[in-house]
């Protein structure tokens, strides 16, 4: 059995860590083997991170990061900006592959490699706001739903710092966002 992530960009629940444990925990003790992590948002580090602690805990699981380019990829390993180092090989203890996607507009390569990682899985993880029309993480959940694949949405619109403002103390919190990010 294989198992895929698929989730929006920004994480805003503090307790998701927890319940991504114990969900990829159950499919493990359920049979499922074979993990697969994008690269291009805080779900997939998150999920990445987890898969790499319950190897420690379940030794035969495999865990499969998809790059989406070699560009990507480069980036990664040339140079830490930040601290000033070059990096340490990224994934040095997980495999990894790339989808023959390279040619395709930057914008679209995550959308089909999700695609081409959801026909490959048989369960999709997911941290994903069905609300969202505009989502890439909602499209890929609904060609996951389309595949008949298990769904296990990790999602709780009751984390998300505006969940149940009134549409004026929306446009307040997020003014005040920007406002700080404007000063810097």
């Amino acid at each position: 059995m294989k198992a895929c992530f698929i989730g929006h960009r920004r994480l805003f629940d503090s307790t998701l860590r927890e319940r991504l444990k114990e969900a990829i925990e159950n499919e493990i003790k359920s049979g499922c083997e074979y993990f697969m992590v994008g690269t291009h948002g805080e779900f997939d580090v998150m999920s990445l991170n987890v898969c790499r602690e319950l190897r420690k805990k379940y030794p035969n699981i495999h865990i499969q990061v998809v790059l989406t380019s070699l560009h990507k990829l480069k980036k990664e390993l040339l140079y830490d900006d930040e601290f000033g180092k070059e990096y340490d090989e990224p994934y040095k203890d997980v495999e990894t592959m790339i989808y023959d996607i390279e040619e395709e507009h930057f914008k679209r390569q995550i959308t089909i490699s999700n695609q081409k990682m959801i026909e490959e899985c048989d369960t999709a993880i997911c941290y994903v706001n069905r609300l969202n029309t505009s989502s890439g993480a909602r499209k890929s959940l609904t060609h996951a739903k389309k595949k008949g694949l298990k769904i296990i949405n990790l999602y709780d619109e009751t984390k998300f710092p505006t969940y149940g403002m009134t549409d004026e103390e929306q446009k307040e919190y997020y003014r005040k966002i920007f406002e700080k990010y404007k000063k810097r």
